[in-house]
């Protein structure tokens, strides 16, 4: 989360490049009885759309193979991290290029750009079925997806009738040194702080550090691990990325502790958006129950209430994209100090 903190502290030239927008604001929020029949005929004529995202290649193919074939319109898609997905649209919009029309990526990416007004507010039919958590105030952008934070374990290493059933069991002595952290998450401690009251939240992750977490970087190389056995169990993996290595045959399984937090992955509009019908388009088939049956092959977790997923079947909470950007620098040092560099921490 820091380079995308980055990014956006770096982008503030791009806001007077992109006051007025083309003009698209009534098309995108229309509503008529004739919008899908009036999209399509346009979005013949616009021919395509060009897509910016941080999603992994093979979902984000996924998606897009799934709608050329049903619309006949070429999606151009460049990927890249979040940080750089900002980055690179704020330096065109600087120089007054606006090539994306539609981006998708976490929402904590989505929420920079919207501050640096590089979304506009749109309209779906397929916001009857998402979730009142899936909203930003405005409609700049709503989540697609989501990624929740899970314990996973090895079940060759723990049995499933002795593993932690709560954040507390993980602080028994005898997880200690076989428990372990993915480095990046201070959004996520930020989140479980908070939840828990922020004396008490500290004070329970001072105690989760006496058990010795050991700290890896990626959540993908964390899962791995613990298939591997070289973790017995990871605090906080996402569970579609246990999910994957389950089907795999991999022994493992996931538990969703309360409370249990949740990134979001979400889609927006360009403020420039130089193919608005197409984009539209686009963003009716990722949030419609078709776009969410796509997602959820790909063992995601899609963000529609029409779609059923056992991958969502608890109760959770997202993790609020506007305090990880606003208060990233006081949780991150935190977080960094107590388990990244504990060495860097004040006596």
């Amino acid at each position: 989360m820091g380079l995308v903190l980055s990014a956006l502290l770096q982008a503030q030239a791009a806001h007077a490049a992109n006051e007025g927008g083309l003009g698209a604001a009534t098309l995108l929020t229309n509503q008529g009885p004739d919008r899908d029949a009036q999209f399509l005929k346009e979005a013949k004529k616009e021919g395509g759309l060009t897509l910016y995202t941080s999603q992994s290649p093979k979902d984000t193919s996924a998606l897009v193979d799934a709608f050329q074939k049903k619309y006949e319109l070429k999606v151009t898609v460049w990927r890249a991290s979040g940080e750089k997905v900002i980055q690179r649209a704020v330096t065109e919009a600087h120089a007054h290029r606006f090539t994306p029309d539609v981006f998708e990526s976490d929402a904590v990416v989505l929420e920079a750009l919207y501050r640096e007004k590089l979304l506009q507010e749109f309209y779906s039919p397929a916001f009857k079925d998402l979730p009142a958590t899936a909203f930003q105030p405005g409609h700049f952008y709503v989540a697609d997806r989501f990624n929740f934070f899970t314990m996973v374990f090895n079940t060759h290493l723990v049995k499933p009738e002795e593993a932690p059933k709560s954040y507390q069991d993980l602080l028994n002595p005898r997880w200690s040194g076989k428990l372990g952290l993915e480095a990046g998450d201070s959004d996520w401690f930020a989140a479980m702080v908070k939840n828990m009251g922020e004396v008490q939240g500290l004070a329970y992750f001072h105690r989760l550090k006496e058990n010795k977490p050991q700290m890896r970087k990626g959540h993908t190389l964390m899962a791995e691990l613990v298939a591997a056995g070289e973790i017995p169990i990871a605090v906080a993996l996402y569970n579609h990325a246990a999910e994957r290595l389950v089907k795999a045959g991999a022994p493992i399984e996931w538990r969703a502790l309360a409370p249990t937090m949740g990134r979001a992955g979400a889609l927006g509009v360009a403020s420039n958006v130089a193919h608005p019908h197409a984009a539209l388009l686009w963003v009716d088939f990722s949030l419609s129950k078709e776009g969410q049956e796509v997602i959820k092959s790909r063992e995601r977790v899609p963000a529609s209430n029409a779609v059923v997923s056992h991958l969502s079947n608890f109760p959770y909470k997202l993790i609020d994209p506007s305090v990880t950007l606003d208060e990233y620098k006081k949780w991150d040092k935190i977080w960094t100090d107590l388990f990244v560099n504990p060495s860097n921490a004040a006596p």
